[in-house]
Formats: structure tokens, C-alpha cells, sequence
């Protein structure tokens, strides 16, 4: 506790209130300074302001949505009318992987080039022919569809157990161009009716 009597101590006890008060008071000047805020209407903050909108539109003009190949869609298996899922009785098998894409847009609509690659696997009871695979890209924002396609595509194959590759793509995805990236492009196969989900709704403003 200090005393009242300040005369009896050394320099530097006597120098330690006048210090403190200093330091206090230069540190209550820079903690004034620091909690200026910048006026909204000043050049700089406008200037900006506009360096930021001119990033965002940028960002979006670049923006191309990523492809993803929706869960649990990616492998197909056929065992023809039998309800027996025994190997034995396997046609085929038919997977997808490596998706990618590629977009071009103009000030309303957005166009997408989708692809993936496949590999249809000959099972025991498979005859030589031409294997039709049901794949549908949706695109997808928020609730809403904006595009949904169901495609047939074929591929021929031999038996004997060797995989054959092919590669689908759909080049005319399209929908209103997004204004935010927000937007879902899913592939894979469907073997649900072919207007299912296809119904496409008025996006979110």
C-alpha cells in the first residue's frame, strides 16, 4: 500500500505514479485513434467499395460450378429380370468416376460441357451386344432445379470379363447464369422414370 508521505522515498518510487499515468494516457490516445472508423463516403472507402463489386463480378464471371457424381449413384449392376443378386447371374456391372467440365456464358444464361468416364464389366451371363446406361446431370440451386436431363447412353461390349471404357458428356447443360456460387452440378446414373426431378423451378432472386 503507498504511503501518504512521499518525501522519505527514493527517486524512482516517486517517478512510478507519474510514469504510469504517461504510459495510461498515451495508451488511451492510441486506443482513440485506432477506434476511428472510416467515413463510407470518402474517397478511399468508395474507391474500395468498387474494387471489391469489380472482384466479386469477376469471380463470378470465372465462376464454372464443380461436377460431383452424387452418392450412392456411381455403380450400377444388371441381373435381367431374376430377383436373385447372385454373381452367377450377373450381366454386368457399369461404374463412373473421373468427371470434369468446362462452361462459357454470356449476361443471362450459362452453358456447361459435362463429362465423365465409365466402364461397363461383363458378368457370367452377359451376351455379346450393346449395353444402354441410364446417367442423368441435374443442376441444382438451393430447392431448386434448374436443369435435369435422363440420357441413354450405349456402349458396346464383349464377353469374356474384359472391362470396356467409355466417356458421356452432355454439352448442353444450361441455366440462368448464377449471381452468386451457388450452384450444385451432380452426374450419375438414374434408373428412375426419365421426367423424375426434371421439372425445372424459378430460381431464388
Amino acid at each position: 500500500m503507498m504511503s501518504k508521505t512521499q518525501s522519505s522515498r527514493p527517486f524512482y518510487q516517486l517517478c512510478a505514479p507519474i510514469c504510469v499515468l504517461v504510459v495510461a494516457a498515451g495508451a488511451a490516445a492510441c486506443s482513440t485513434s485506432s477506434s476511428n472508423t472510416v467515413d463510407p463516403n470518402s474517397p478511399k472507402a468508395q474507391a474500395t467499395a468498387e474494387a471489391e463489386k469489380r472482384l466479386t463480378a469477376s469471380q463470378l464471371r470465372a465462376f464454372c460450378p464443380p461436377v460431383t457424381i452424387r452418392e450412392g449413384t456411381s455403380v450400377i449392376a444388371n441381373y435381367g429380370k431374376t430377383t436373385d443378386k447372385n454373381p452367377a447371374n450377373l450381366i454386368y456391372q457399369a461404374s463412373l468416376s473421373d468427371e470434369t467440365r468446362s462452361c462459357e456464358s454470356d449476361d443471362a444464361t450459362m452453358k456447361m460441357n459435362v463429362a465423365v468416364s465409365g466402364k461397363i464389366v461383363p458378368g457370367p451371363k452377359f451376351p455379346s451386344g450393346t449395353v444402354t446406361v441410364p446417367i442423368r446431370v441435374a443442376v441444382i440451386q438451393g430447392t431448386n432445379v434448374l436443369y435435369s436431363t435422363l440420357h441413354k447412353q450405349s456402349v458396346s461390349a464383349s464377353p469374356g470379363g474384359a472391362a470396356t471404357q467409355f466417356i458421356f458428356n452432355d454439352p448442353n447443360v444450361t441455366f440462368p447464369k448464377p449471381t452468386s456460387q451457388n450452384i450444385q452440378v451432380f452426374v450419375g446414373f438414374d434408373e428412375g422414370p426419365a421426367d423424375a426431378g426434371s421439372k425445372a423451378k424459378k430460381p431464388q432472386s
